[in-house]
């Protein structure tokens, strides 16, 4: 089945200050917790109506992360708790913009770091890491990975980006063609983004710092 890899920004902090927090919000974080269960019992209705049987439901998950926990153990709950992260990332972010779609993403990202590697890219600035490499370390408890046991998330700090800009247009003519599109599509992404933040990053008003990757399908 095909993947969908989106991405959008959003201010870690303000992202994982929910987590947890559902006893001492703020008026502001509640008016957000509430617009996150509107879309929590929509997406629950998409899975009713496809008859996915999870076992716990969008909404609930929603309600252990806000509570500080992903501790059902239900076979298919990584699948309820993936979509209720993703709403709580939804909802404290830029509106989200697709990637690509890959059959295998997990494959494509592998073969392409190796074939980066080869051309000279530090392992530090690969992008599968990013792009496929979970939550911030800083995310206060981990997620169980959803059924087909890939993870469903991945994260650039933006100001990190800027090196593996350069890095990649550096051997963009030296990656065997196959390669070449898709990586010129992610050097345009992330550099739309790092002009975005370069921008606005020293005003007050602009607390993004995090481009956050969404693995669906």
């Amino acid at each position: 089945m095909s993947r969908i890899i989106s991405f959008s920004t959003a201010d870690k902090a303000q992202v994982i200050g929910f987590l947890g927090a559902a006893e001492k919000f703020t008026a502001e974080q509640r008016r957000i917790a509430a617009f996150m269960q509107e879309r929590a019992q929509a997406r629950q209705a998409d899975v009713e109506r496809q008859d996915l049987g999870w076992e716990l439901t969008v909404p609930e998950a929603l309600d252990h992360l806000l509570s500080g926990h992903a501790t059902c153990t239900a076979e298919a709950a990584g699948n309820a708790y993936a979509v209720a992260m993703q709403i709580v990332i939804d909802c404290n972010a830029s509106d989200p913009v697709d990637l690509a779609v890959y059959s295998k993403p997990a494959t494509f990202f592998d073969a392409l770091d190796t074939e980066l590697r080869h051309a000279g890219v530090p392992v530090g600035l690969l992008p599968g890491d990013r792009v496929m490499g979970g939550l911030p370390a800083e995310f206060p408890f981990p997620l169980p990975l959803p059924e087909h046991a890939m993870e469903n998330f991945g994260h650039w700090p933006l100001d990190r980006v800027k090196p593996a800009i350069d890095a990649y247009r550096a051997v963009l003519d030296k990656v065997d063609e196959s390669f070449a599109s898709d990586l010129q599509l992610l050097i345009e992404r992330l550099e739309f983004e790092h002009e975005e933040w370069e921008e606005h990053h020293d005003r007050d008003w602009f607390t993004q710092d995090t481009i956050f990757f969404s693995i669906t399908g």
